[in-house]
């Protein structure tokens, strides 16, 4: 079965504060779900190991961003090595937030999810298309081309470590939502690109992100191929965010 995961994006923001006092919520409430999901938090680098105190094994923790080298004189870079012995175990790559303001490539999406793949790591390799894309008709190939181009370098056993999420730009931190209806049908276009690389597509997870809140996400995880949330904005709100995990119905 596919795992479903919910993971929490914080993007620039977090303090010793929150850390300690989200996370300790989350923790708390995640120990007492009964739908088999994953909860994740993805906090900025620094805070990792204050998110990790308060995680306890009931909550994983991922790391937003790693350079294309595990070592060497990069000033300011995080490798996936260091993400791993740091204790993460999800890495976000190709987030569209680093790829049009920092200018990541498909290209680079691909040299990092091997370094991330090759360290043990699960990597959450973001898609989506802008608004302009979506408006002329162009959603589906782009989303296409970034999936064939950021997976091209994962090998055949190395697709257990790779999370699609699906997040159209136009939504991400707007308020507007793809309606769950198109969501499912990116969805499910991801997935049958996916089967014509080669990849166990029925088993690989896709999430979906882009102004996910309480109020639309049993509508979006009721879909047959989105398999949870890449969470941003809520994911700030401890209640909002363990509400939003509560949306999967009970494990059978």
């Amino acid at each position: 079965m596919r795992r479903k995961i919910v993971a929490g994006n914080w993007k620039m923001n977090g303090s010793k504060d929150l850390s300690e006092k989200l996370v300790g919520y989350v923790q708390a409430e995640a120990g007492s779900l009964d739908n088999g999901v994953e909860v994740v938090i993805i906090p900025p680098a620094i805070y990792i190991r204050d998110v990790l105190k308060q995680a306890e094994g009931a909550v994983s923790v991922g790391v937003q961003n790693v350079g294309q080298w595990q070592s060497g004189a990069y000033t300011g870079e995080i490798s996936s090595e260091m993400a791993k012995d740091a204790g993460c175990d999800y890495v976000l790559v190709g987030h569209s937030e680093r790829r049009q303001i920092f200018g990541e490539t498909d290209e680079l999406v691909a040299e990092k999810v091997a370094l991330v793949v090759a360290s043990g790591l699960t990597a959450i390799v973001c898609v989506g298309e802008t608004l302009e894309e979506r408006e002329s008709g162009l959603a589906e190939s782009v989303v296409s081309s970034q999936v064939r181009l950021g997976l091209s370098a994962v090998s055949s056993g190395d697709w257990k470590n790779i999370v699609v999420a699906y997040e159209p730009v136009w939504a991400i931190g707007t308020g507007k939502t793809a309606t769950a209806e198109d969501a499912q049908a990116m969805h499910a276009s991801i997935r049958s690109v996916l089967k014509e690389m080669g990849a166990p597509a029925e088993e690989i997870s896709l999430l979906y992100g882009g102004s996910v809140k309480a109020d639309n996400a049993a509508a979006l995880f009721s879909e047959s191929d989105i398999d949870g949330g890449l969470i941003g904005g809520a994911s700030l709100d401890a209640k909002e965010f363990i509400s939003i995990c509560r949306y999967f119905p009970a494990s059978s």
